[in-house]
């Protein structure tokens, strides 16, 4: 399948994402449906305001450290989302200053996903944060996704690795340069393989962004 920058199925607010296999805008190949591509990228921020899932479907929103994929979701999800950035500041609060945040990660990390675990067994829509090096990550979730009746949905952001670098000088917190070295690999592996129309296995669409979708991207919800 061919990324299809043209036929994206608009209305006036938004894109109303395929959520099951058997829905029209996924193609079929060797008899087997085939995950829908979304390419929203190069529109001039004219792209939709708005992302639409089924209502028992995972949203996984991935993308370079400091490519905005928090600052996204606190705009625009209106619903339950899990961002380990959350559990991250809730566990620096409670933290001494001067403790290195590096001595209590393994915390933070399994509190995420004890939080993600309840999440998902709530059976409704859900938007999760995926920094998109553990690919067992995504594995899980579309697994959760088929057990409660629903489909797994990839949300990339496109960013060059500049802006993302200077997002996280924004914010104020920056990943060692070998840790975003090994996240520009694995996001560049991910674009790639989602422009040639290949989504990680299990999921049901992916979508692409470039900086201009996301600013002008105000809502992503579940119907019904």
């Amino acid at each position: 399948m061919t990324v299809n920058r043209t036929t994206v199925h608009l209305t006036t607010a938004g894109v109303a994402v395929p959520g099951q296999p058997s829905a029209p805008a996924l193609e079929h190949r060797a008899g087997r449906p085939v995950a829908a591509v979304r390419d929203l990228r190069e529109r001039a921020g004219h792209g939709p305001r708005a992302l639409l899932f089924g209502p028992r479907d995972v949203v996984v929103v991935t993308g370079l450290p400091g490519s905005g994929k928090s600052t996204l979701m606190r705009r625009a999800v209106p619903g339950p989302r899990v961002d380990s950035q959350d559990t991250r500041d809730r566990w620096d609060a409670r933290m001494p200053r001067a403790l290195p945040y590096a001595l209590y990660r393994p915390l933070v990390r399994l509190a995420h996903y004890a939080g993600l675990r309840r999440a998902l067994r709530s059976g409704g829509g859900l938007v999760v944060h995926d920094c998109g090096t553990q690919s067992w990550v995504r594995a899980w979730l579309a697994r959760e996704a088929r057990r409660r009746g629903g489909t797994l949905h990839l949300v990339l952001l496109d960013v060059p690795a500049g802006t993302a670098e200077e997002g996280q000088r924004e914010r104020g917190r920056a990943v060692s340069r070998y840790a975003f070295r090994r996240h520009r690999r694995t996001t560049s592996r991910l674009l790639r393989a989602v422009e040639r129309g290949e989504p990680p296995a299990g999921c049901g669409s992916a979508v692409l962004l470039d900086r201009a979708a996301v600013d002008v991207l105000r809502r992503i919800d579940f119907t019904g």
